[in-house]
């Protein structure tokens, strides 16, 4: 079984045991987050597609922790003007596993 969620704006396909970086959140490690905003819930019978989301469809998921994602490097540069520029930014996570679907 398969769902599509809905969680600041971000679409995510998740299955049980799925583990996925969301946008960082105020919650502590080992709670249990709900997500409620469900699109789209797949699996046995065929897909059932909300409008805009399914009635009585809910994702648990359990917290692992935060995370950082990938650096990115921003450098400036003008030729021949002595100008350079370095900024290196880490967008912060939060890593979540699924741990239900329920319908």
């Amino acid at each position: 079984m398969y769902a599509i969620i809905d969680d600041a704006g971000k679409q995510y396909k998740v299955t049980c045991g799925d583990k996925i970086h969301i946008d960082r959140q105020a919650t502590p490690e080992q709670q249990t987050i709900t997500f409620d905003r469900v699109l789209l819930v797949g699996g046995e019978g065929g897909p059932r597609v909300g409008t805009p989301t399914v009635p009585g469809a809910t994702v648990t998921a359990q917290v692992i922790g935060p995370v950082k994602g990938p650096k990115v490097d921003i450098v400036k540069y003008r030729r021949r003007k002595g100008y350079h520029k370095h900024i290196g930014h880490r967008q912060r996570y939060l890593l979540v596993q699924i741990s239900a679907i329920n319908v």
